[in-house]
Formats: structure tokens, sequence, C-alpha cells
């Protein structure tokens, strides 16, 4: 929803992160990683037409973007929606809701310190 992507872009920006894109749906994101250098996807596990572990799939099963870092966010943290997106090579995930210091830790368990 775009009302949840504002929001992360905002927790994203506080912690001194600018260059963030934003994608509707999982094939809009396959476009952008797909046009321009990416390090990490933070991806929604509910999404229409695709959901995030779909997503990380086929991000995994490309040879230019599969090294991208990945984050599945969700809102139901069960076992099989964790194993299956630990399977396909999931950096990490947070469940929702989570704070902007909750996201923070989050990502700089996948990148390192964020400055």
């Amino acid at each position: 929803m775009s009302t949840s992507r504002g929001l992360i872009s905002q927790a994203l920006e506080s912690q001194g992160l600018t260059n963030i894109h934003q994608a509707g749906d999982g094939s809009e994101a396959l476009k952008i990683l797909n046009s321009r250098p990416i390090h990490l996807v933070l991806s929604d596990f509910n999404m229409p037409g695709m959901d995030g572990l779909s997503l990380l799939a086929k991000i995994r099963g490309n040879s230019v973007i599969k090294s991208i870092g990945f984050i599945l966010i969700t809102g139901r943290a069960d076992k099989a929606i964790i194993d299956r997106g630990k399977s396909l090579g999931m950096n990490n995930f947070i469940k929702k809701p989570f704070t902007p210091g909750e996201l923070k830790a989050c990502i700089e368990a996948v990148v390192g310190k964020i400055t």
C-alpha cells in the first residue's frame, strides 16, 4: 500500500538513507531492479500479483540481480513463510508493526552499520 511505502520511506530517510525507489507491486520492482543498481530490497509479503517470496524467487533466479540483499516485511511471521524465505535466500525479515529503530537494526544485520 502506498501509505505503508511512504511510512517506510520516511523511516529510512530519518536514518540517513536517501536513494530510495518504491514499487507498487513485484513486477514494477523487477523492472526497477533490472534498470539500475540496487543494494537492498525491502518487500512486503502481501502484494498485488506476486507475493514477496515470489519476488525473492525471481530475484534469486536472475543472474544479474541475484546477490541483492532482501528483507521481507510481514504481518504474519509464521514458520512456513520464514522457512520458505530462508530457503530462497532471504537475508532477514521484520514483522509488522515495527519501529524505525527496529527497521534500522534489521537493515544493519544485512548491510552493516548505517551512519
